[in-house]
């Protein structure tokens, strides 16, 4: 089968996703340690271990649990209480191999997040800036009329479903279920965290008090902020399974070199 070469990502769209990769393991890992200080969401603007927690990450010193809403579930060993490389106890929310630093730390945690919020932060604006001026949001993430069609987006669900992926020359464009879920994240979770992670701090909240009444208040902002990550860690999550099952080595070249390879048939279907 004979293969040629066609363009697919510009390269500040490769430099960004390898940054994200890098700003968004530190943030989350930081943002995990930083949640260990008081592993308890609310939603209002006043939050306390007094007041009812929406949801809760503890232990009862001999069993760790998570408990959403009125749902209980017993995580001793992963969350909550869990041993460390030394064999001793810890009685945290996370566990040290997850978060940054992997001892407890909340100064230097806060530190390592707002440090890299603001790459980040700075990073997406210019993203989405140079994105709508050199076409990639046109060309390759906009949904056109044809794609809103029930009958398309079932057929892109269920090829998706039986692992078939796009192919030939068609290997260097987004199906309509990638450029939703890339359109969601770019453009409505990441600023969300953005937004939200500026709101819990007091310092903006002199400078924005709009953010507060925008999200109902510290605690509610905090809540959002924790729900978006989980949101982004679980884009992050299928789209590391997706690049798997489709070929991670074309799926990798492609993000370092910014071309894929396209298998050339002849118009009897035989390969060339």
């Amino acid at each position: 089968m004979a293969q040629s070469t066609g363009k697919r990502h510009h390269l500040f769209t490769r430099i960004w996703h390898w940054l994200n990769a890098l700003f968004i393991t530190t943030l989350l890992m930081s943002g995990l340690m930083i949640f260990n200080a008081h592993p308890q969401l609310y939603w209002g603007e006043y939050g306390s271990r007094e007041d009812y927690a929406w949801l809760q990450i503890d232990d009862t010193r001999t069993t760790g649990f998570v408990r959403i809403g009125s749902a209980h579930v017993e995580t001793t060993g992963v969350l909550g209480l869990s041993m460390d490389g030394d064999n001793k106890v810890r009685r945290v929310a996370f566990p040290g191999w997850a978060t940054i630093p992997t001892d407890y730390s909340l100064a230097a945690a806060r530190r390592w997040h707002f440090a890299f919020a603001w790459m980040f932060a700075l990073g997406l604006t210019a993203f989405m800036l140079i994105s709508l001026f050199n076409g990639h949001i046109f060309k390759d993430l906009h949904v056109r009329r044809s794609e809103w069609s029930l009958k398309a987006i079932w057929e892109d669900i269920k090829n998706h479903a039986r692992l078939r992926f796009n192919d030939g020359h068609d290997a260097g464009t987004y199906n309509f279920l990638q450029k939703f879920s890339y359109i969601g994240v770019i453009f409505i979770v990441l600023p969300m965290i953005i937004l939200t992670g500026i709101t819990m701090s007091p310092a903006m909240n002199a400078a924005w008090p709009w953010l507060l009444d925008i999200f109902g208040g510290r605690q509610s902002a905090r809540s959002i902020h924790f729900i978006a990550a989980t949101i982004l860690v679980s884009f992050v999550a299928v789209h590391l399974i997706m690049v798997v099952l489709s070929g991670p080595i074309t799926g990798i070249r492609s993000m370092i070199t910014g071309r894929h390879a396209i298998s050339s048939k002849s118009a009897d279907g035989e390969s060339s």
